[in-house]
């Protein structure tokens, strides 16, 4: 009776010594600070130092403008999240057109199919890459904002001023709306009105529910009104087609799959086929009827994949 009073004496001090633990490890992720902004602020001077670290991070200039000649390009890089290191960038890139272009003629001997290979490892992978951030990082966003706004509601409904709203955003949201909304605080600090730096979230971010909150400050300001109450509405608005957005995505669950399934069933069959028995196909791999119907196969199947995409694909 004893040993089994020892045992679970031992058990009972293992399990709280590993809840302490993770007690601790958890506090000091909490005490962390939020977000990126604020890290950029602690190690910099003053706000407006941290003001250009950043914009130059999302690949702007010091007044806030595009820093490279490809608007588009320099729009996916800002909408992405990701900090601009053209460098690293460059050498990144560099790397992929290599690693495609010789993979693809080390496996193929062939001119055509390896700068084939290094375009899309050097181009389109890596633009494949940022609108995936991007449309990640918006969705994350909406994710964010309502409870963001609600911040800024009870802040102004307990009398503190615009600015103090925002910025208590700024200090207690993560990313990536901490940092977004710290960026607006900076630049209403540093001369801009409310509705000039919500402009310039709305141009950073291309997010609609962005979008409609920057339309409805824009227009307060002109027509003037309790900019809370209009930020409560918006709130609960942008709550509501997030609430439609994930019904509209339970609903087209199904189609998604399917599209996937039928998408990578040739593929899977193709190599099963291929490890398994090499010469179902060898004997006629290299004929041109099989390339040319082969190669039909697969423009048929992305016709159906841009069907489907076009049937599930729903905007709110």
């Amino acid at each position: 009776m004893s040993a089994e009073i020892v045992y679970v004496l031992i058990f009972g001090s293992g399990f709280l010594a590993v809840q302490a633990v993770f007690g601790l490890v958890s506090s000091a992720r909490s005490s962390r600070v939020v977000n990126q902004r604020l890290r950029v602020e602690a190690r910099t001077n003053s706000g407006n130092e941290a003001l250009i670290v950043m914009r130059k991070s999302r690949g702007l200039d010091e007044s806030g403008d595009f820093a490279m000649a490809f608007h588009w390009f320099n729009t996916l890089v800002m909408r992405s999240g990701l900090p601009f290191r053209a460098m690293e960038w460059a050498i990144t890139d560099a790397a992929l057109f290599l690693v495609g272009g010789l993979g693809a003629y080390f496996f193929t001997h062939n001119v055509v199919t390896a700068l084939a290979a290094s375009a899309f490892t050097g181009l389109v992978l890596p633009l494949f890459y940022l609108k995936r951030r991007a449309a990640k990082r918006s969705k994350h966003l909406s994710s964010q904002l309502t409870n963001a706004l609600e911040i800024i509601v009870r802040s102004l409904s307990a009398g503190h001023p615009v600015p103090s709203a925002v910025a208590l955003v700024g200090r207690e949201m993560p990313d990536p709306v901490g940092s977004e909304f710290g960026i607006v605080s900076y630049e209403i600090s540093y001369g801009s009105s409310l509705s000039q730096a919500v402009g310039r979230l709305s141009d950073r971010t291309g997010n609609p529910d962005i979008d409609l909150f920057a339309a409805t400050v824009r227009l307060q300001e002109r027509t003037g009104g309790n900019l809370a109450e209009l930020l409560a509405v918006i709130a609960s608005t942008i709550r509501e087609r997030q609430k439609m957005r994930l019904k509209i995505n339970a609903a087209s669950s199904e189609g998604r799959a399917s599209a996937m399934i039928l998408t990578s069933a040739p593929f899977i069959v193709g190599l099963v086929l291929q490890l398994m028995s090499p010469e179902f196909y060898g004997d006629v791999i290299h004929e041109r009827a099989v390339h040319v119907g082969l190669a039909g196969l697969m423009v048929w199947m992305i016709m159906g994949n841009l069907v489907m995409r076009k049937m599930i694909n729903f905007k709110v």
